[in-house]
């Protein structure tokens, strides 16, 4: 990590048990401090705080972030960060794809398990606007009653969910009844990342299904 070589303090902005978080922080455990709210960052003691950075849980979104790391630039001056290009959107785009689909869905389901962090915001996003919305790890977790009435219904899925899963649980859906599926596009993600060789792009289009019974 060439922050921690380079002597500063790197602070990580995320969940303590995540495995993401784990994982960086076994990197460089004695330059690494993690913190997941604004209080935490006051209470941050660092050696010099003019060599101070920052790194976010990927699987958080950049609304879930932004509080904490407007206060760290408020608090250290001089704080460095990744560079823009660095940051992949992934979590973002689909909380503001959700946001979208609540306007015209009755329902929404998100596909993940349960102890993914950015699963679960997904359906806290659409439930704040207005929406019903369910956490389902498998087409078996899918409840009739759900649907029962229902004209349109979202789907959409966590970062890390498998297309498979995904899929089962949009053919899940469609055994409930006669839907006309729509695909939406809400945001086109066109930055590009420099992989390893033989590696794909690391981000693509965010979309969501919806369905309308026909």
């Amino acid at each position: 990590m060439r922050f921690a070589r380079a002597g500063y303090t790197v602070v990580l902005v995320g969940h303590h048990d995540h495995d993401e978080v784990i994982g960086t922080v076994g990197e460089a455990p004695d330059a690494i401090q993690v913190i997941s709210t604004v209080e935490e960052v006051d209470a941050l003691r660092v050696a010099d705080p003019e060599r101070v950075a920052y790194l976010t849980q990927t699987t958080l979104s950049v609304d879930d972030t932004r509080a904490v790391v407007d206060r760290l630039k408020r608090r250290f001056q001089a704080l460095v960060g990744p560079p823009e290009q660095d940051i992949c959107y992934a979590t973002q785009n689909r909380q503001t794809a959700v946001k979208l689909i609540a306007r015209r869905a009755e329902v929404i389901l998100v596909v993940g398990a349960r102890n993914s962090s950015n699963s679960n915001r997904l359906v806290e996003v659409a439930k704040r606007a207005g929406t019903k919305a369910y956490l389902v790890e498998s087409v078996g977790d899918i409840r009739q009653e759900w649907l029962d009435g229902c004209v349109r219904i979202g789907v959409t899925a966590g970062a890390s969910t498998p297309d498979r899963l995904l899929n089962e649980v949009i053919e899940g859906v469609r055994a409930w009844g006669k839907f006309l599926v729509e695909e939406v596009t809400a945001v086109v993600e066109d930055v590009r990342f420099t992989l390893p060789r033989g590696s794909g792009t690391a981000c693509s289009a965010n979309r969501l299904r919806s369905w309308e019974r026909r």
